[in-house]
């Protein structure tokens, strides 16, 4: 055991942190605040061809008005497909086709349906504090296990524990910046 090993050990600690990191920031993309964003939709899925097919891949999403999604289907034999997954997707938008475009109007979020999305932000940003902890808790074990191994001494065991930690909390507040500016963006505070 060397600097070497422990050096690939800390760049898997930052590789599974960072993944963990991008899944949140991803989640939190497709939690709808006040205004239209086409990624509120990457989670709608359409039945196309035999499979099912995000939307963005079936359809070009544009966002003429700051409340309006229009999705323009590749292939206009699509347009009830999707005006269908749309609707019941989870999202509680209401799609409207004109024969050649979906126009998904986004409604105003009540003062309740805010609150609902910043408990889930809340919980979608614990879910990623833990999954970066439970990335501490396997690294911090390894160390042990090296230590007790006598693959490393007591002060490079000290190190590690050390620089995991800093990784670890350098992740979790950037999940904490995440999650805040979610919430200023849901809620305006």
């Amino acid at each position: 055991m060397d600097a070497a090993d422990l050096k690939t050990l800390f760049a898997e600690v930052n590789k599974r942190m960072t993944a963990t990191l991008e899944h949140v920031r991803h989640e939190l993309a497709g939690v709808r605040t006040g205004r239209a964003s086409v990624t509120i939709l990457d989670n709608v899925y359409i039945e196309a061809y035999g499979s099912r097919m995000p939307l963005n891949q079936v359809a070009g999403l544009s966002i003429p008005e700051p409340t309006l999604i229009v999705a323009q289907p590749f292939d206009p034999s699509l347009l009830g497909a999707i005006e269908k997954a749309i609707r019941s997707s989870d999202l509680g938008l209401n799609p409207a086709n004109d024969g050649k475009v979906v126009r998904i109007p986004l409604p105003a979020l009540t003062e309740e349906r805010r609150k609902e999305m910043s408990r889930l932000v809340h919980r979608l940003s614990e879910e990623g504090r833990n999954q970066v902890r439970q990335v501490r808790r396997d690294a911090n074990d390894r160390l042990k296990k090296f230590l007790k191994d006598s693959s490393i001494s007591e002060d490079d065991e000290k190190k590690g524990l050390d620089e995991v930690q800093k990784l670890t909390d350098s992740f979790i507040s950037k999940i904490d910046e995440l999650q805040k500016k979610k919430d200023t963006d849901l809620l305006g505070h």
